[in-house]
């Protein structure tokens, strides 16, 4: 019983070539039909590549998916904050303070609250890198990592937009009467 054969070609454009005479072969020996597999490294690579793209995308889908359910939370911290910060908002608008200056403030808060939790990934993910690189060869891109962080202020913005909206056009006078 024979499982399988490796053969070696000198020249990588003679690879097409010699799969198709070993195929040929082979059927003229089994009475049965193609009761054998004949690959070659191409086909190969091209599998593991299929693989390596299907697990790039699910990795894709998943930080998708993370990435808005950390936005959505920051858009309840930042209504939250709001809503707790009701009547201070409601005192610097009556000293003076213009919505501008509001929706900067708390803009400002969600950019901040993203920035640090990129950091932070960024460090967790450094110092996992350093564990990892004690097994298997690995690195961190300098262009990803500040990308992360890119993507981690954008996130700050888009999900502190409309809490930082809402803080802005509060009205001045209810908001000094929120309890």
């Amino acid at each position: 019983f024979l499982s399988g054969i490796s053969l070696f070609v000198d020249e990588i454009d003679a690879v097409e070539e010699a799969a198709e005479t070993v195929r040929r072969v082979l059927r003229r020996r089994h009475e049965h039909g193609d009761e054998f597999r004949v690959g070659t490294s191409k086909q190969q690579m091209e599998g593991i590549d299929k693989v390596i793209g299907i697990m790039k995308a699910v990795a894709g889908g998943i930080a998708g998916i993370s990435l808005l359910v950390g936005g959505i939370g920051i858009m309840n911290i930042m209504f939250v904050s709001v809503k707790e910060r009701t009547r201070e908002i409601g005192v610097r608008k009556a000293l003076g303070a213009t919505q501008s200056m509001i929706l900067g403030q708390f803009l400002m808060e969600a950019v901040l609250i993203c920035l640090f939790a990129g950091l932070v990934g960024m460090g967790l993910a450094g110092g996992l890198s350093l564990l990892i690189n004690q097994f298997f060869p690995s690195s961190m891109p300098v262009g990803l990592a500040i990308g992360s962080i890119i993507l981690s202020v954008v996130i700050g913005i888009v999900s502190g937009l409309v809490p930082s909206y809402q803080a802005a056009r509060l009205d001045p006078i209810d908001a000094l009467r929120y309890e």
